[in-house]
């Protein structure tokens, strides 16, 4: 089995989504200072983030947009965790019900490929970014798909604030994974898919590490 890591690495001060604050990575227990607790030749490290949820790769459940949803500790394992999964291609700009026609996506993950990754950390990753269209997620969330995730800077268009792909999939229950990155290394299909978050009560949204496992 050939592990294919799909997650940004969380960094201080990095920037996820314009607009929200960056992560503050810092110790809250120093090697130094735990030598003056623990006995000679012992010592450990603890260390303390600050963070907004959006941040990195993340998943989000169904209460990120509906407050009778499910948050994270109520979506079962078994909706993020070893899918069968696809990756599609997807357009330079919008993904429509096009890029499935004649995909069996019913209980899969539905990786949408745009390359958009490669701007990570830049100031072209918020703009102008490929984004999955309303009728794309209707035809997911009807044919049944189990997650649909893209390697890109949201889902939605960031221009329509009714946010139409986070509506419609997260109302089907369908979670989302956003910010991917290195689909490029996946199969079209022939793989599973794995992206399962901290287990945080009221919480819609929180970072995973996202992979994908394909035979050898």
């Amino acid at each position: 089995m050939r592990l294919v890591d799909l997650s940004h690495t969380v960094e201080h001060g990095m920037i996820t989504y314009k607009g929200l604050p960056a992560p503050v990575v810092c110790d809250f227990l120093t090697r130094e200072r735990s030598r003056e607790i623990y006995a000679a030749g012992t010592e450990f490290h603890i260390g303390r983030i600050d963070m907004v949820a959006n941040t990195g790769t993340y998943v989000d459940s169904p209460f990120h947009r509906f407050s009778d949803g499910k948050d994270l500790a109520q979506l079962p394992l078994e909706s993020l965790a070893q899918l069968d999964a696809l990756v599609v291609d997807g357009g330079r700009r919008a993904t429509g019900h096009e890029a499935f026609r004649g995909l069996d996506v019913r209980g899969k993950a539905v990786l949408i490929r745009t390359g958009w990754d490669r701007h990570w950390r830049t100031d072209a990753y918020f703009e102008g970014h490929p984004y999955l269209t309303r009728e794309g997620a209707e035809c997911l969330a009807n044919a049944g798909a189990a997650l649909v995730g893209i390697d890109s800077y949201n889902i939605d268009d960031t221009e329509d604030w009714s946010r139409p792909a986070h509506t419609v999939l997260l109302g089907a229950g369908i979670p989302i994974c956003e910010h991917l990155c290195n689909l490029a290394g996946l199969p079209a299909a022939g793989f599973t898919f794995s992206a399962v978050p901290v287990k945080v009560s009221g919480f819609g949204t929180f970072p995973v590490r996202a992979y994908g496992a394909v035979a050898a």
